[in-house]
């Protein structure tokens, strides 16, 4: 057990931004998809809904990243506007996939954004280490 339990502890230390970064990536995405499916539900158009709901967990990502994460507490205006840009340009990656699964491959809302989420998360997380919270 002292074996395995020393493995966890190296393998949480060496990726424990992109650990703790996955775990608020699911927050963030039940931020999203909660008010997706909600403005869904209320019949407005899905890549309308998907911009608004993505806006959403672009802020609590933000907040739960800077004060939990990466602890980087300094610049905040520089960081955030950091943080939205590269924010939206998974925005458009993801409305361009989305729009792919959907319109092109027949997919249902939910499962076309749930895969276009599970792309874009690695890439986005590699930005925001080594942009918006390079320390």
């Amino acid at each position: 057990m002292d074996k395995l339990t020393q493995l966890i502890k190296t393998l949480y230390a060496k990726y424990r931004n992109f650990i703790l970064y996955c775990v608020i990536g699911v927050i963030n995405t039940g931020v999203d998809f909660g008010v997706f499916a909600l403005l869904d539900y209320m019949g407005l158009h899905y890549l309308a809904a998907h911009t608004i709901s993505y806006h959403c967990g672009i802020f609590c990502s933000f907040f739960l990243n800077r004060y939990y994460n990466f602890k980087v507490k300094d610049k905040p205006a520089q960081r955030f506007l950091s943080f939205y840009g590269i924010s939206l340009l998974a925005l458009g990656g993801s409305a361009a996939l989305l729009y792919l699964f959907v319109n092109t491959m027949g997919l249902h809302h939910l499962l076309g954004k749930l895969l276009a989420t599970a792309i874009i998360v690695v890439c986005q997380f590699l930005f925001v280490k080594h942009f918006t919270f390079k320390k």
